[in-house]
Formats: structure tokens, C-alpha cells, sequence
């Protein structure tokens, strides 16, 4: 599980068998205490990893974590994870500047968090921050061009999943630079 956030978090999330728990960062919609510990009492063996910016709030809620930062990879229950440490897009100025942290996952999947970090590698698949306060479609789609991944899906996507022209854009552009754009349905698993 990634981010489990305010806005991303239900009942139903409370109860998934979770092995991993990665968090970018310490802003509500991406970190809701209350229902991590829900999920961490469901999940006795669950590995949850942060930056020091979440670990703070994780030491408060009384929540075990484990840091994972500085390009180190780190294999855990067979998966091999590496963190990429750079700075939450900027909303205005310096609020809500935080550290975040993204994730490389397997040697395949790169996961940003609230950036447009680029991990210097090839990335085959990468979640692509979509909305947000302070996401521009032009930025994203930058993003996704200097990345070059074969696949990319929205994430952050939450607000737009009412707005059936919110992926005209990516749908129309990426595809002709050999980029294929998949939506996700919520509460579904999708293999790549």
C-alpha cells in the first residue's frame, strides 16, 4: 500500500492483508494516523517505511517504521526498494514544502509521492501525479515525457475521477511517444 492517506483510506482498506506500507510524506492526504493503526493492528507483521518528516508523526502515534532513504536499496519481503529523497512540489512559495520521498519498487515501478522526482534510471512504470494544488497538466505531462516509462497511471487522481475529460490529455499526447496511459478502477488489482 502506498500513501494511505486521508482521502484514500476506508473501512474496507482497514481490513486488506497489507505486507508493506510506503508514505512519501507527512501531509494528511497522504498519511491518516488514525487509520494506519487500524491497519497495523490488522496487519501484525506489516513494514511500514517513511522519511524522517512522517517517522515523527509515526513516533507520536506509537507506530514501528523503518526509514528508508538515500538511494540505498534495500530488499524486503523479496521485494528490493529504493528511496529517491527530494522536496514536495511546490503548492506557493515554501508551504507545504516538505521532504518526499519516492520509491522505486522492483526495478520496475517508480513511485513520485507529491514530485516530479527523477530517480536517473530507466523507469518502466510510473505513477503519475495527476491533480492537486499543485499540479499543472503541462508539468505532469513534462514529467512523463522526461521520465519516458512504457506505462505510466494516474495517481493523485482522486478529485478527477468525477470529470470523464480529465485524461484527454495524457489519453491523446503520450500514446505518440510510445507512452501507453492506464487508468485504474478503485478497489481493483491490475497486473503489469
Amino acid at each position: 500500500m502506498t500513501d494511505p492517506g486521508l482521502f484514500t483510506v476506508d473501512s474496507q482498506s482497514e481490513e486488506l492483508n497489507i505486507d508493506i506500507i510506503l508514505i512519501t510524506h507527512e501531509h494528511g492526504d497522504h498519511i491518516h494516523v488514525e487509520s494506519l493503526k487500524k491497519i497495523v493492528e490488522n496487519n501484525s507483521e506489516i513494514l511500514v517505511i517513511a522519511n524522517e518528516g512522517v517517522g515523527k508523526l509515526l513516533d507520536e502515534a506509537g507506530i514501528k517504521y523503518e526509514i528508508l532513504e538515500n538511494k540505498i536499496p534495500k530488499e524486503l519481503l523479496g521485494v528490493l526498494l529504493e528511496a529517491h529523497d527530494c522536496k514536495h512540489e511546490e503548492v506557493f512559495e515554501e508551504m507545504g514544502q516538505v521532504k518526499n520521498t519516492g520509491y522505486f519498487i522492483d526495478g520496475r515501478l517508480f513511485y513520485p509521492g507529491d514530485s516530479y522526482c527523477n530517480p536517473g534510471k530507466s523507469i518502466e512504470i510510473l505513477a503519475l501525479p495527476v491533480a492537486g494544488p499543485w499540479v499543472r497538466v503541462r508539468d505532469f505531462m513534462k514529467y512523463a515525457l522526461e521520465i519516458k516509462p512504457k506505462i505510466c497511471f494516474p495517481m493523485h487522481d482522486g478529485m478527477l475521477n468525477s470529470l470523464a475529460s480529465s485524461y484527454y490529455v495524457p489519453t491523446t499526447v503520450l500514446p505518440k511517444f510510445g507512452i501507453a496511459f492506464k487508468t485504474l478502477e478503485n478497489k481493483t488489482e491490475e497486473e503489469f
